[in-house]
């Protein structure tokens, strides 16, 4: 059975940092990407970052560019999101996905339940 399960949001000031995890299980993900969503109260669920699980490459929205890095961690299978700088307008629920990545990213079947990040000003 497949899961991503997300940890590490919480409540944070404007200007603050949080690093959300997402610990996946189940199969090999050697050949996936790893990407990273967010969803805020009344908007669509949107793209944040990704990362392919082999050779490392990434791309992120222009909304985060220069302030989050996805990383990844081959031992314990699991991907990161360091959150910098951060602002209120990225207060949302944040979900992790096994998706591919050539080019843009594709999202895939598995998702997370989330993890919420609140950032006040």
């Amino acid at each position: 059975q497949v899961q991503l399960v997300e940890s590490g949001g919480g409540l944070v000031q404007a200007g603050g940092s949080l690093r959300l995890s997402c610990a996946a299980s189940g199969r090999t993900f050697s050949s996936y990407a790893m990407g990273w969503f967010r969803q805020a109260p009344g908007k669509e669920r949107e793209f944040v970052a990704a990362l392919r699980w082999n050779g490392g490459s990434t791309i992120y929205a222009d909304s985060v560019k220069g302030r989050f890095t996805v990383s990844r961690d081959f031992a314990k299978n699991t991907v990161y999101l360091q959150m910098n700088s951060l602002k209120p307008e990225d207060t949302a629920v944040y979900y992790c996905n096994a998706g591919a990545l050539r080019g843009s990213y594709s999202s895939g079947n598995y998702w997370g339940q989330g993890t919420q990040v609140t950032v006040s000003s």
